[in-house]
């Protein structure tokens, strides 16, 4: 009688806490400048070692890390976390230019990325028996927001990108002695994108004098009773596109325990493929002051109000990791990373059921690595330390090839960590990392330009210099039933 109603309490202990996680996630923002397009930090634990504990598998964030690690688990464990990115960036232009090689004109930006963003991460493993066990993820595995504004200099590259995401990750492990385990796991992803431009309109009417063209336009501005004087000073139209969608994957890993203070682990995150829909929709109103000039200019550019879809496949990674416990207070570890962001070639928006041509973002994305070093010390039983350092490799190439929607580049990441136990069921972790990127200049020249009817573009070529910066700062609450 008194096992069924502790195991009643537990249930409901549980049920409680998932409802409670699963309430704050919805409520809790998912937006995150970080590098490759992945937001910096999936697990608050592993963030303290700057994730290079991919072998420790102490808790149930083994779940995002190596699956099989949680074999390594001989309780119920739960791990809800919020990471807080606050990331710093300045842009200084170096002449940026439009498609008839003019400056662009237009407004220094500042406080294009947000002050900060959060995002959350849930972990639960339950073990079944002494060789299976079940777990579930819940995480932001990649985030963008930057807002430049309307009229920045480089305003028809872009003035504002943003990329939310969420994934789904139910999974299971299976210990098949005292050193070999495996895990599984398979991933829904949700991902929704938003992506904003000025349309060169000024340009592309002075490209047009004493064309053919131009003469056609004037003749519709007149028939239809406006003002062909209007043109003569007129302002930017609006483009902005939109498109969500789920994709699907899966992940499985493999832990080695050699002896009682070392283990290795290898772990795999399958691609996932998304072919995003949604809407585009252009504003020529407002550009000239006079509607039917408006509607002119609208209908002489060839873009209409769609549909768009963008076909994207996130890169997959590998990673090999080792854990070595030196003493009762030391630990030490190692990742390395692997991920085939080659994947990632372009951006190619498409308009279906128009005569539009497609807008490409290039990109062509090399493969990249992370080295990661860390070390946990034990302070007594309740406290332990962590601290960790890695080097990212961005997948960008160089300046050319660097879009202002994802001014990336090489990183350094610096991370502290602690956790601290209650009593034997109830801890929390608490993490600070520092992140300082190379600084880079961005080059890009759009290949197509306004008076292209066979693609979308406007031509320019945004160049300057970016800084940046980010800080994480993470906690999470650990229990175990």
């Amino acid at each position: 009688m008194h096992k069924t109603k502790n195991k009643g309490a537990t249930i409901s202990r549980l049920r409680h806490a998932n409802q409670l996680a699963f309430t704050v996630f919805a409520m809790t923002p998912l937006w995150a400048l970080a590098s490759g397009y992945q937001f910096g930090s999936q697990t608050v634990s592993g963030q303290g070692n700057a994730d290079a504990g991919g072998a420790e598998a102490n808790d149930a964030s083994t779940v995002y890390y190596n699956p099989a690690g949680m074999a390594r688990l001989k309780a119920i464990e739960l791990d809800f976390g919020n990471t807080a990115a606050l990331p710093h960036s300045t842009y200084q232009d170096e002449g940026s230019t439009t498609f008839l090689g003019t400056g662009t004109g237009g407004t220094a930006t500042h406080g294009y990325v947000p002050g900060s963003v959060v995002a959350p991460s849930l972990y639960l493993v339950v073990p079944y028996g002494d060789r299976l066990s079940f777990g579930f993820g819940m995480f932001v595995p990649y985030g963008s927001k930057l807002n430049y504004g309307d009229t920045w200099t480089g305003r028809y590259s872009v003035t504002n990108v943003s990329l939310e995401s969420l994934q789904l990750n139910p999974s299971f492990s299976y210990r098949f002695d005292d050193r070999h385990s495996f895990g599984f796991g398979i991933s829904a992803q949700y991902m929704h994108a938003r992506l904003g431009q000025a349309a060169d309109t000024p340009d592309s009417v002075l490209a047009l004098n004493g064309t053919p063209q131009g003469a056609q336009l004037i003749e519709q501005i007149v028939a239809g009773g406006g003002s062909p004087a209007a043109l003569a000073k007129i302002n930017d139209a609006h483009a902005e596109d939109t498109a969500k969608d789920w994709g699907y994957g899966f992940n499985f890993g493999y832990m080695y325990q050699l002896d009682d203070a070392t283990r290795f682990g290898l772990a795999y995150r399958s691609s996932v493929s998304h072919k995003l829909k949604g809407d585009t929709a252009w504003n020529f109103s407002g550009v000239s002051g006079d509607p039917t000039v408006d509607a002119a200019l609208g209908a002489a550019s060839h873009r209409a109000n769609s549909s768009a879809e963008i076909d994207i496949k996130t890169p997959e990674t590998v990673s090999a990791s080792a854990f070595r416990q030196f003493d009762d207070k030391w630990s030490g570890m190692l990742d390395v990373t692997w991920s085939r962001t080659s994947r990632l070639d372009k951006l190619d928006i498409q308009f279906p059921g128009t005569t539009e041509g497609d807008e490409v973002i290039r990109q062509d994305w090399r493969n990249t690595y992370r080295v990661s070093l860390g070390a946990d010390y034990r302070y007594g039983d309740a406290l332990l330390f962590r601290g960790g350092i890695a080097f990212d490799q961005s997948p960008v190439r160089g300046a050319q090839l660097t879009h202002p929607s994802f001014p990336d580049s090489d990183r350094w990441w610096y991370s502290l960590g602690l956790n601290y136990r209650f009593d034997e069921r109830a801890s929390i972790d608490a993490a600070y990392s520092f992140v300082k990127f190379k600084n880079v200049t961005a080059d890009y020249t759009n290949s197509c330009n306004p008076l292209n009817s066979s693609c979308t573009g406007n031509g320019e070529t945004t160049f300057g210099q970016y800084k940046t910066d980010i800080q994480f700062v993470g906690i999470s609450y650990n229990y175990r039933f």
